[in-house]
């Protein structure tokens, strides 16, 4: 079924300021069709949606679902909407159309080539990568990010060409609502259990997701990950054709990382590629980035790119907000806001602002971390690994836990993190109240040290907070 026929002509979006959601109504209003939806709060999204034409109310009601003279919407949810939610449960008494927001964004790519991005860690990125690579081809290539581009402050954008870049979200297992020709998946390690239940549940449904590919497609792979390696392998069974790119010296890589080197903020590489050694240059710190990029390469390369020319677009890549985004400098102490929220994530951004850190006064710089846990489930069931990440900083300050669509568990707080952080005890500190933690923060910074606020929550908002607080506390 096409896109105008599933979805109709007018969608409502439950959530619409989501990074997901949003995304999916800026190409609908760009195609054309009535939107309209709700989100909890006012937000720079929801204001740019209106100023798109979008109808938008801020709170939930079954009111909202339709006004005087619209049609019947189809209504998108994610898998974070309750069935409580007032306008779901109208919409379901009504028997209005119901469907996922990844079945919705699906459709939405129906007659177009995708290229999905998977993976337990750097789809964001590496999504926004191949996105930003064909654009400097020339190409407009659709797309839709769980992020934010840094250079364009959009995660969707409904293109004239015949490529779709859609990161592919594995959490609820929705991600095998596409039918990609370009696959990529960058790693795959147990995550999201509080949906799938269990490791093996979770590796599963990357299983799936290879099912979904048409005839003839491509699977991109990491060769460096033990679970990205499997489903490579299970591919190759099934007769699909696999790149890997990594530093592995075992087997037979389609891009080799042969050296790494940190420049400033980003970095300078050299890999091997077809036969030929070539340079990949990157405005974005640490070695996982460098990883990504391979990956945006080749998978953007099957897309018909010229190699030289893609290379040169990662060079430009200029990053996606709140993946390692610089908030500002004052007094020598450098602000960054980054979406970390599982242990090798936030191992890999630890590692990476420990490369960029600069030296100031014969001194280099110290990593200060504010962590916000992210889910009750996930910092019960990871606990100690997030501990020993978080020990690659030089002093850490953990945040309440952000429950985000879970209840509270008993005993599941910051205590069981901090307990497992290897630093002497006055280099790890629980967080005082939301509005001390930024006068906590910026106490703890002096002059070539990096701050960053980390979590998938609202610890995002500290960032201009800790700021005002190293100019002195003064406020406009």
């Amino acid at each position: 079924m096409s896109a105008p026929n599933l979805l109709g002509t007018h969608v409502h979006l439950i959530g619409i300021g989501g990074a997901g959601m949003s995304g999916i109504a800026r190409i609908l209003l760009a195609r054309g069709i009535a939107v309209s939806g709700s989100d909890a709060r006012e937000s720079r999204t929801v204001t740019a949606l209106r100023a798109l034409g979008a109808r938008v109310e801020v709170g939930h009601d079954a009111a909202h679902l339709r006004r005087d003279g619209e049609d019947a919407p189809t209504v998108v949810v994610s898998t974070a909407i309750r069935e409580t939610n007032a306008e779901l449960a109208a919409a379901r008494e009504q028997g209005l159309p119901v469907v996922h927001r990844a079945v919705a964004l699906a459709a939405l790519t129906e007659g177009r080539r995708l290229v999905a991005i998977a993976g337990t860690h750097g789809k964001t990125s590496t999504t926004s990568m191949i996105t930003v690579a064909l654009q400097h081809t020339g190409a407009d290539p659709s797309f839709a990010i769980g992020g934010d581009l840094s250079i364009s402050g959009s995660g969707a954008h409904h293109g004239s060409g015949e490529v779709f870049v859609v990161e592919a979200d594995e959490s609820d297992g929705s991600f095998t609502a596409f039918a990609p020709s370009v696959a990529v998946v960058t790693n795959v390690e147990p995550d999201h259990l509080d949906h799938h239940g269990d490791a093996e549940t979770y590796f599963a449904v990357f299983e799936r997701f290879l099912d979904r590919l048409v005839p003839g497609a491509v699977l991109v792979t990491c060769a460096d990950d033990p679970g990205a390696e499997t489903v490579a392998v299970a591919a190759e069974r099934a007769g699909v054709r696999v790149l890997r790119y990594g530093r592995s010296a075992a087997g037979a890589l389609d891009a080799r990382l042969l050296d790494f080197t940190p420049d400033g903020t980003g970095s300078r590489s050299l890999f091997r590629h077809a036969g030929a050694e070539r340079e990949l240059r990157l405005s974005v710190p640490g070695e996982h980035m460098a990883l990504n990029a391979l990956g945006a390469f080749l998978a953007a390369g099957e897309t018909g790119a010229d190699p030289e020319t893609l290379l040169d677009g990662l060079a430009g890549f200029g990053g996606v907000q709140r993946r390692y985004e610089f908030k500002g400098r004052v007094r020598g102490v450098s602000v960054y806001d980054d979406y970390a929220h599982h242990p090798t994530e936030v191992a890999a951004t630890l590692r990476a602002a420990r490369e960029a850190a600069p030296t100031v006064h014969g001194r280099r710089g110290r990593v200060l971390v504010a962590f916000q846990p992210h889910l009750y489930s996930r910092t019960r069931l990871f606990a100690r690994e997030f501990g020993e990440s978080l020990s690659l900083a030089d002093e850490v300050v953990v945040l309440d836990v952000y429950g985000a669509r879970e209840d509270p568990e008993p005993g599941v707080g910051p205590a069981l993190i901090t307990d497992e952080v290897r630093l002497p005890a006055e280099r790890v500190h629980r967080a005082p109240s939301w509005e001390q933690t930024p006068a906590a923060v910026a106490a703890l910074a002096v002059d070539g040290d990096t701050v960053i606020t980390m979590g998938a929550g609202d610890v995002t908002a500290l960032g201009p907070e800790i700021l005002r607080e190293l100019a002195g506390g003064d406020r406009e």
